[in-house]
This record gives structure tokens, C-alpha cells and sequence, in this order.
């Protein structure tokens, strides 16, 4: 009797709980008390199993403790651990139900020390800087009215959603066409250089956004890439890249056009507003409307002024025509002091013609030629009779000298054989 009533008084006054139930709420308890530390060890007791599961320990000097790290989240850790290589891990504390174990459930694992992704983020940031890809004047000019952008991210999530939110908010009227790409694990890179490569020669983009959602560095890793980086640079369309929140820095960032700080901010640096392109499109319409009204008012002046101005055509055609009889006058006038001065003249030459007769002067001429040509003949005789005369008196002087002369008379001209 009494040991049943001690038994009765201990279940009333106690809560029992079977051991199920107690690892269940102690893995509650450490689920919501220890997440996302970070915890710094040595692998050991490493098993890669089939099913795609990390189970292994981290130990330090004193102690060690049971880790898991699932299928989905080591295929996107860059880092392969080794037994006895030192990791720096990020997990959330839990207990494994069945054992009552202790362990952490990691969802992040890198080098400990420096790390080696921020270390190979800063070699891969020096290289390419040294190279001249980050240069301002390797920057293209993004399109201030863009027709048709390309987005390269995962298609699912909040990240297209949020571009196109955006953009059918400022401007409706751009074309977006999403290029799908693992934006996380070892496949990303590769995917994205392909999409980069695709939206240049089979589409005709105006820009192209690179976007993702925040996370850890392992999650950002495809955008430190250099295959990724070398993509983006010789990328002839113009690239605007939000990786991350506006604190994550990538070398995609460095690398591309322009860098947005989330996604819905490159929505906005590419798509002018429709409201402010509407409100400058009324301010330019009420502009031309005032140009265009003070125009035709100026011409509507200069009209009435020229109206005013305007004679009638029956005017015109009288003064006109009294100006054609002013003239027609003024012609008459001319022609007669013209008429008048060159009859005075004509009679002046008549006169002067019938003083000197052609008749009387031909016949003046003909006497003094006859006159001439007696005087000519009679000059030419007497110059012909004195011309005979010396002929005779130099050929009797010439004969007196010749010898045939002398031979008439009896001379001759003896000559020897020699």
C-alpha cells in the first residue's frame, strides 16, 4: 500500500517523458539556441558516404564532436576535406534522435586561417586588375532607352520576380527575356559564361543583368570565377551585375559595366520611368504648343499686315496703266527729239553735199589727170632722148678704146709657139 501510494504521488506530481520525446525536445532546445556558429577543427573519423553524406568529427585538443554535412549542401562546397586538414565550418547544433548523439549539421565548410576562397577572391582581384579589366574605360555605356534586356539567374526565387516588378513598373514597354543559370555550386560558372556567350550571338539584347540573391561566399564562389570574369569583359553587350546584397562584392562586379547593389536596383539604373518620360513628354508638348501658337500668332500679323497693305487688283491695274501712258508720253517725246535731231542733221549734210558736187570735183580729176599723164609722157621723152644721148656718147668713147678698133687699123698681135 504505501509503495503504491509513493508510486501514485511521484506521476502526479511529474511530467514522464519516454527518451524519444526527450532527444526530440533537447534537438529543439540546441536547434533554436545554436545556429549558424562557426566552429574551427580538425577532420577526423571522415566517411564520404554513398547516398552523397559527409560524416565526420571536428577535434581540437581537448575534445571533438560529430559532424554531418548533406548531400545538397557539400556538392556546393568548394572545399574537399581530407582526414586531418583544418576547416573552419558554419552549422547549426542538433541531435541525432536515434543515438541521443550530439552533432552539428554544417552547411558551410571552407580552409580555416585566411580561407582559401578570400584568399583566391584576392589573388584572381589582383591579377585581373593588373590586367586592366577593371579600367573605367573598358566600361560600356549602358542603353538610355533600352528595348529588350536579358536576365541571366536562376528562374525560381525572388530575383526575377523582383526585375521584372520593376521593370513592368517603370517601363513596361522593354522586352525581358530570362536566360536560366545555376547561380550556386560547381555547375554555375560553367553555365553562366555559356548564357553570357548565348545572349550575345543569338539574341539582340540592348543590356544584360547578372543577378542573384544574397548568401555565403561559397554561394557567391561562381561570380569569383575567373572563366566568369573574362566572360563578362569581353562581353560586346553592355553587362550590369547585382550579386548579393549591396554589402557582397564579387569580381563579377568589378569586372562588369555597371554594378547595381541588388537586383531591383539594376531594374531601375536600365528602365527610364514612364512617369517622368511622360511628365518630359507634356512638358516638350506644352512647349511646341507655345512655340507653335506664338508662331502662327507672328504669322497671323504678318498676314493681316500684308492684307492691309494689299491693293485692290483695279487699283493696281489704273495706276498701272497711267504709268504705261506716263512712259508711253515720255517714249513719244524721246523718239521725236531724236526724229527732230537727226533731220537737222541730214539737211546740214545736204547742204554741205551740194556745196561740194562729186560731178564738178570727178571732173576737176579727170582734167588734172589728163594734165598729169601730158606732163608724165613729155617727161618721160626727154629723160629717154638724154638717156640715148649719153648711151651714144659712151659707146663711141668705149669703141675709140677697143681693140678691135686698133685692129681695123692695121694692128695685129703677134704671138710665138711658146
Amino acid at each position: 500500500m504505501c509503495a503504491f501510494s509513493l508510486s501514485q504521488d511521484v506521476s502526479a506530481d511529474k511530467t514522464i517523458l519516454s527518451v524519444t520525446a526527450l532527444n526530440q525536445k533537447a534537438r529543439q532546445l540546441l536547434e533554436l539556441s545554436l545556429t549558424n556558429v562557426w566552429v574551427e577543427g580538425e577532420v577526423s573519423n571522415l566517411v564520404m558516404h554513398s547516398s552523397g553524406h559527409w560524416y565526420f568529427s571536428l577535434k581540437d585538443e581537448n575534445a571533438q564532436v560529430r559532424c554531418a554535412m548533406f548531400k545538397g549542401q557539400n556538392r556546393l562546397c568548394s572545399v574537399k576535406p581530407v582526414q586531418g586538414m583544418q576547416v573552419l565550418v558554419r552549422a547549426n547544433a542538433s541531435l541525432y534522435a536515434g543515438r541521443g548523439d550530439f552533432q552539428l549539421i554544417v552547411r558551410h565548410m571552407e580552409a580555416a586561417g585566411e580561407g582559401a576562397l578570400q584568399r583566391a577572391f584576392e589573388q584572381l582581384k589582383r591579377r585581373l586588375s593588373t590586367e586592366g579589366l577593371f579600367d573605367a574605360d573598358k566600361k560600356q555605356e549602358l542603353p538610355i532607352f533600352p528595348k529588350h534586356i536579358g536576365v541571366i539567374s536562376s528562374p525560381t526565387g525572388a530575383v526575377i520576380h523582383d526585375i521584372c516588378s520593376v521593370l513592368k513598373r517603370r517601363c513596361p514597354m522593354i522586352t525581358v527575356t530570362i536566360l536560366p543559370a545555376l547561380v550556386q555550386g560547381t555547375e554555375a560558372a560553367d553555365q553562366i559564361v555559356q548564357r553570357l556567350q548565348l545572349a550575345e550571338t543569338h539574341f539582340e539584347f540592348d543590356a544584360l543583368i547578372l543577378a542573384r540573391g544574397g548568401g555565403s561566399a561559397e554561394d557567391l564562389q561562381p561570380f569569383n570565377e575567373e572563366k566568369v570574369a573574362r566572360a563578362i569583359a569581353g562581353c560586346a553587350v553592355p553587362v550590369v551585375s547585382s550579386v548579393g546584397h549591396e554589402t557582397d562584392v564579387t569580381i563579377a562586379d568589378f569586372v562588369a559595366d555597371y554594378r547595381a547593389p541588388t537586383p531591383s536596383a539594376a531594374a531601375e539604373v536600365l528602365s527610364p520611368d514612364q512617369n517622368e518620360l511622360l511628365e518630359q513628354l507634356e512638358q516638350q508638348s506644352d512647349y511646341l504648343y507655345q512655340l507653335i501658337t506664338g508662331q502662327l500668332q507672328r504669322l497671323q500679323t504678318k498676314v493681316l499686315h500684308l492684307y492691309k497693305s494689299l491693293k485692290h487688283p483695279c487699283d493696281y491695274m489704273r495706276e498701272k496703266s497711267q504709268y504705261l501712258d506716263h512712259l508711253t508720253t515720255k517714249l513719244h517725246h524721246a523718239i521725236m527729239l531724236q526724229y527732230n535731231k537727226y533731220h537737222y542733221r541730214t539737211k546740214d549734210l545736204l547742204a554741205r553735199l551740194r556745196q561740194h558736187n562729186p560731178k564738178e570735183k570727178l571732173a576737176q580729176a579727170q582734167i588734172k589727170s589728163h594734165h598729169l599723164q601730158d606732163k608724165l609722157i613729155l617727161s618721160a621723152r626727154r629723160i629717154m632722148a638724154l638717156k640715148r644721148e649719153r648711151l651714144h656718147f659712151l659707146s663711141a668713147k668705149l669703141n675709140a678704146l677697143s681693140p678691135l678698133h686698133t685692129l681695123s687699123r692695121g694692128y695685129s698681135i703677134t704671138e710665138k709657139t711658146d
